[in-house]
């Protein structure tokens, strides 16, 4: 039962009386803005929660509006996971609602005027009407509460997310052309984005983040605004950056929004590494462009991610956007017209881990995805599968968890056109997995140990606990990669051979 919504020109207001159901909640496989067309736009089905939720404010004398990307979601058919609220209550106030109507609330937002509630399974936040902007050295908002809802929504972040329902009697607010901008797939700022920006500078970075995960197209005012106030993303923190960045790699068409974070320079401020990528073409093109590389192989990771973990594969995608950071700092231009990048995978590693501890990604972040950075390139010396089980063994113990990653990483890094190399290096990389699949079959490769353990070791050698042991364990696991498995007659013989030419050994 659709709601034909008749638009007013921008910028004057528009108000509807909606109902409170009309439409399937969810009823829309995620449509692309352009899809909904004007004159069917569909009103959005008011959860119950909210529903009950916004009796309860009314019943205190409070208002209450369901608001934000809530409301967007909710006219794109997209699932709502969370709903925002905001209210003339002050957080005390929201509270005390809350508490009599939530199965548990917290106030962990409290400083920005928001308290959050769990109502059964549905989470919802309720804010205080506010506007926050930053100071022009300031990294945190200073956080001024509002007097009302038109205030409120002229403080977002654009149109969009700028629509309001009022509850419980499901009244639509738009009083910036939110529904025209979001039917047209464009992303406009209620105000101008020059004031929109100046109040928060990491919505600069959300523009990029709608853009990959809606498929929104930025106006032209706000992409010279992006580009003109880059630098004024300096301010915001790095865990905010850090987060934001996170949900644009997560969304089903990163490259949009990082192609745009570069081009406006936005990229500059936090993520260096990755404009730089951007090498210079020599007239002989002797090696390709390394950024639309790397994007590519994004887009090619990420089509591969499917079954490594549920949902997107943050690690993969970052290795996958960073694995070539090396290159810019080890380009040689060789005799002979050619060029190389000797050991950029060592020193994309190191800069890979220096970038994701500015942005405050946790240790195991950090750590799995300098890893593979650093282990991307060891398969193209496997060649025509000339490795001896040894090297194969190394591979697989080498990767550790991230096998299954390194697999695909390695894969998605091909992007040669030439139809015969990419089917002759996808054919190696089969070859090397069935001789994974059967070395692990015969030797358990996951959870490769040296034949004999540290109180054999000790036992055998007649040695006290110390480094020694420690340095015939790391001998033992050697050998265990070169022969593979040994009975414990032939692992002995070979502690005993390498002790006998240990200093220790004639003491």
């Amino acid at each position: 039962m659709g709601h034909v919504v008749t638009l007013t020109s921008r910028p004057g207001p528009i108000l509807h009386r909606l109902p409170a159901s009309s439409i399937s909640y969810g009823r829309r496989a995620n449509p692309r803005p352009r899809d909904l067309g004007l004159a069917n736009v569909p009103s959005p089905e008011v959860p119950p929660v909210a529903l009950s939720l916004g009796e309860r404010f009314a019943a205190a004398g409070f208002d209450l509006a369901l608001v934000g990307g809530s409301v967007r979601d909710l006219i794109l058919g997209r699932p709502v996971n969370d709903l925002d609220f905001t209210t003339d209550a002050t957080p005390e106030q929201s509270e005390r609602v809350l508490s009599s109507w939530a199965d548990a609330t917290w106030d962990v937002g409290r400083a920005f005027g928001t308290i959050g509630g769990r109502h059964g399974d549905e989470v919802v936040e309720v804010t205080t009407y506010r506007a926050e902007a930053y100071l022009a050295d300031s990294r945190k908002p200073d956080v001024a509460y509002g007097t009302s809802l038109d205030e409120d929504l002229v403080r977002r972040d654009f149109t969009v997310n700028a629509m309001a329902l009022a509850l419980p009697s499901g009244e639509f607010v738009d009083l910036y052309g939110g529904l025209q901008d979001l039917a047209q797939g464009v992303l406009r700022t209620p105000g101008t984005p020059e004031s929109s920006f100046t109040d928060d500078p990491l919505r600069m970075m959300r523009a990029a983040r709608f853009a990959a995960q809606l498929g929104f197209d930025v106006a032209p005012p706000v992409r010279e605004a992006m580009t003109a106030m880059a630098s004024r993303l300096s301010i915001v923190s790095a865990e905010r950056v850090r987060d934001e960045l996170t949900k644009l790699l997560l969304a089903p068409s990163p490259r949009v929004g990082l192609r745009l974070l570069v081009d406006t320079g936005l990229a500059d401020v936090f993520l260096p590494e990755l404009p730089a990528l951007k090498l210079e073409i020599d007239e002989h093109h002797r090696h390709k462009d390394v950024y639309e590389h790397s994007l590519t192989v994004l887009d090619q990771a990420i089509a591969l991610e499917d079954d490594v973990v549920p949902g997107p594969d943050l690690v993969l995608r970052l290795a996958a956007l960073l694995h070539d950071i090396g290159k810019p700092a080890t380009r040689r231009f060789e005799e002979g017209g050619g060029v190389s990048f000797h050991h950029h995978e060592v020193v994309g590693a190191k800069l890979t881990g220096r970038r994701l501890k500015a942005l405050r990604f946790d240790k195991d972040t950090v750590k799995a995805v300098s890893r593979l950075v650093e282990l991307h390139l060891r398969f193209h010396g496997y060649g025509g599968g000339e490795w001896t089980d040894s090297a194969v063994r190394r591979y697989v113990t080498d990767a550790g968890p991230l096998l299954e990653r390194l697999h695909r990483l390695t894969r998605s890094d091909s992007t040669t056109r030439n139809v015969r190399r990419a089917a002759a290096l996808s054919r190696t990389y089969d070859d090397l997995e069935v001789r994974i699949a059967r070395l692990a079959e015969q030797e358990e490769l996951a959870s490769i140990r040296p034949d004999l353990d540290g109180e054999q070791i000790m036992a055998i050698l007649g040695i006290p606990p110390g480094p020694v042991v420690g340095r015939a364990y790391k001998h033992l696991l050697s050998v265990r990669m070169d022969e593979g498995p040994l009975s414990p007659e032939l692992a002995r013989e070979a502690l005993l051979a390498w002790w006998a030419e240990q200093p220790e050994s004639q003491a």
